[in-house]
């Protein structure tokens, strides 16, 4: 019998919802997404980093919009993107007053693929239904989705401090932890059912909740996925700078769509000092890829290396061959259909190299200190070359570009005829 855990469960059904050109849910694989940090205002900087984001691999780009400045570059963001090739769907993100930034600038209502408001801020006391309103009656006007994205540092305090009374009255049965969960979760839903009374379908709906820690990312989600069928945006807020956010993003994220939770996904990494802000789509992209749900890129196996593997040929092989597929996928997704479906090994020694090189479509197994200065290649489980000298890395690189060429290329003309 098969154990539960050797494959992922069934995918929770939600309400699809298309954004741009995208679908959110439904029968959709899980979406990769991303948020510029660039001044919205500024058009060049914001162009080339959606540009950047979306060769990278994300499929729908967040952009703040957040003063008239900004609401006035959207469409000219758009419009440039579009004579570059790059139709990537674009969601505004709003905050305190993008109720009047959508009706002052109906240009940048139209531009933009949804929009994303935040309940916990979208307007205080009596002005927030009325703000809340006129915001999704613009989304209906124009035909445009809304991700209703609740924040635990943005949270609807009249919402909590209810909750937290009620709960105080009854004998205080939760904690405040959990009180805060139910906060959050109520928050979505509540929103979601104004915004459906007002006139928005469902299936322009979708609901995120955002968290920073882990166990309580967890709680909320399943509680939503219990409780409505609207498409599901995860992501752990202020998740963190390096491994630290994206062991957490990864370790909270992996739970939920093992258990069918989640349509579309963003990993919230802190950029390190200038660092490349693709990362988080790279790690989003990794993420889905070895849960087994989707395939961006061709895996390369390579061991962690050892005392038998002294030299460092074999990382800076398994490094090249790897920024190499990922740097021509852009390009080889057209090219060579299927080839994310790609598996190359990079062994390192004698011990478990040739074995791992037989399972992959191509792979190699390098020499290991004091072994025979020779490599051997495996190519579809048999061996097909024996590589020595100065140029074993350079060989082996185009091996693996003619063996996808002969592999996929024919599956491109196949498909041309």
């Amino acid at each position: 019998m098969q154990h539960f855990l050797d494959r992922p469960l069934a995918r929770r059904r939600s309400v699809g919802v298309a954004v741009g050109g995208v679908m959110v849910g439904g029968d959709a694989p899980v979406v990769v997404q991303s948020m510029t940090n660039t001044d919205t205002a500024d058009v060049d900087a914001t162009v080339a980093q959606v540009a950047a984001l979306h060769r990278a691999g994300s499929e729908i780009v967040r952009i703040t919009v957040d003063r008239d400045e900004s609401a006035a570059a959207v469409p000219r963001i758009r419009d440039r993107l579009a004579r570059l090739g790059v139709h990537v769907p674009l969601v505004g993100d709003f905050h305190y007053i993008g109720h009047k930034l959508l009706a002052d600038h109906p240009a940048c209502a139209e531009a933009l693929a949804k929009y994303r408001i935040n309940p916990g801020n979208v307007g205080f006391r009596e002005k927030k239904d009325r703000q809340f309103g006129a915001i999704i009656e613009t989304a209906i006007r124009h035909d445009k989705p809304v991700r209703i994205g609740v924040n635990w540092g943005s949270l609807d305090q009249e919402l909590l401090t209810r909750l937290m009374d009620e709960n105080q009255s009854q004998g205080s049965p939760l904690t405040a932890g959990e009180v805060m969960r139910e906060a959050i979760v109520q928050s979505a839903l509540i929103s979601a059912a104004m915004a459906e009374e007002i006139g928005l379908p469902r299936n322009k709906i979708i609901l995120s909740a955002k968290v920073s820690q882990v166990q309580d990312l967890i709680g909320v989600y399943v509680e939503l996925a219990k409780r409505s069928d609207h498409a599901l945006h995860l992501g752990l807020t202020e998740a963190g700078m390096g491994t630290k956010g994206i062991v957490a993003s990864s370790a909270a994220m992996s739970i939920l769509l093992q258990q069918g939770i989640g349509d579309t996904i963003r990993i919230s990494l802190t950029p390190e000092p200038g660092g490349d802000r693709t990362r988080e789509v790279q790690v989003g992209q990794e993420l889905l890829q070895t849960m087994g749900f989707r395939q961006f890129v061709p895996i390369v196996a390579a061991c962690p290396g050892c005392g038998r593997t002294t030299s460092t040929v074999f990382q800076e092989l398994a490094a090249t061959i790897q920024d190499d597929l990922r740097r021509n996928m852009p390009l080889w997704r057209d090219k060579y259909p299927g080839v994310e479906a790609l598996q190359v090994a990079v062994m390192g020694c004698i011990v478990n190299g040739p074995g791992e090189s037989k399972q992959a479509d191509i792979g190699i197994s390098l020499p290991g200190t004091g072994e025979t200065p020779s490599a051997p290649v495996f190519v579809d489980g048999q061996k097909a070359a024996t590589l020595r000298g100065p140029n074993i890395a350079s060989d082996f690189q185009k091996m693996v570009a003619d063996y996808i060429e002969r592999r996929f290329g024919q599956q491109e003309k196949q498909a041309a005829e």
